[in-house]
């Protein structure tokens, strides 16, 4: 997109964006990808002259209101909103509270790895969006309320996720998985200090784990990235797969996969889950 005026990224973002993922449908009708004009009008609460005079650089001074309609409605990451406030003459407002929207985009993309065990994490370790993999090999957390499904939770606190847990060992030595998600809590915390729900999770933590309290207290700042784990699974043993921490640009969201080397015992263990999970579906 070689014009950043404020007109030509509404209309580049309103061209990529898929209709079906704003709720309209398809149809053999449309001329043109993305969305119609007069769709995202009313997406956004806007009338359609108003976005055609905004898209052709007529209405020059648009709100801050306005933008954050159409951030809304084009389905924007946190980048390119900022982008659209600056492209606006404004100022891009701070996030105050940790993203839980995964973009139809990361699920499109996720849904074609569906031979691999994904999980989708929100920066506070909350699990948003997980496969039949994930659930083939750690357990379906569908059972469990949104709050034991947070990551940090289950791993230092007494709710039923902490006996949701397959045991799990790391190449990298005993607590370094536990120090390696405190210090991601401690980043996520400087970059939502205001976010009521993770000072609440990060506060009931310290109070009910003093293990919590003592690496809390010495851990750095840092990203959890990957790791060799073995996952004590209950029909096929220990399974010794490649974790793999992948971050969303914009979104802060964390893509947690789980790979073998072909030939491993963890390639054929993974080969079992999968054709148990092809099988459970017939």
């Amino acid at each position: 997109m070689s014009d950043l005026s404020f007109g030509a990224l509404v209309r580049g973002w309103r061209d990529r964006l898929d209709p079906a993922d704003a709720g309209y449908a398809r149809s053999a009708r449309r001329r043109a990808p993305g969305l119609r004009r007069e769709e995202l009008a009313e997406l956004a609460g806007l009338s359609h002259e108003y976005v055609l005079r905004l898209e052709q650089s007529r209405a020059t001074n648009p709100s801050a209101q306005v933008v954050s309609a159409l951030a809304r409605a084009l389905r924007l990451t946190p980048a390119e909103r900022d982008q659209l406030y600056r492209a606006a003459g404004l100022l891009a407002p701070r996030d105050q509270t940790v993203g839980t929207h995964v973009p139809p985009s990361i699920r499109r993309l996720v849904d074609r790895l569906g031979d691999l065990p994904i999980g989708v994490f929100a920066a506070d370790w909350s699990l948003l969006w997980w496969n039949d993999m994930w659930t083939a090999l750690h357990g379906d957390p569908s059972g469990l309320p949104p709050a034991g499904r947070n990551l940090a939770r289950a791993l230092f606190g007494t709710g039923e996720g902490r006996w949701h847990l397959r045991p799990v060992t790391s190449t990298a030595g005993p607590y370094a998985f536990e120090t390696a998600i405190v210090a991601d809590l401690r980043e996520a915390v400087s970059r939502y200090p205001t976010d009521p729900e993770l000072a609440a999770l990060v506060d009931g933590l310290r109070a009910a784990s003093p293990f919590f309290g003592e690496l809390w207290s010495v851990a750095g700042m840092g990203q959890l990235v990957g790791d060799l784990k073995t996952i004590s699974h209950p029909e096929l043993g220990d399974i010794t797969v490649d974790c793999d921490v992948l971050t969303v640009p914009g979104a802060d969201l964390r893509i947690v996969t789980y790979t073998a080397a072909p030939g491993t015992g963890g390639a054929e263990q993974l080969e079992l889950l999968r054709a148990a999970r092809l099988s459970g579906a017939r």
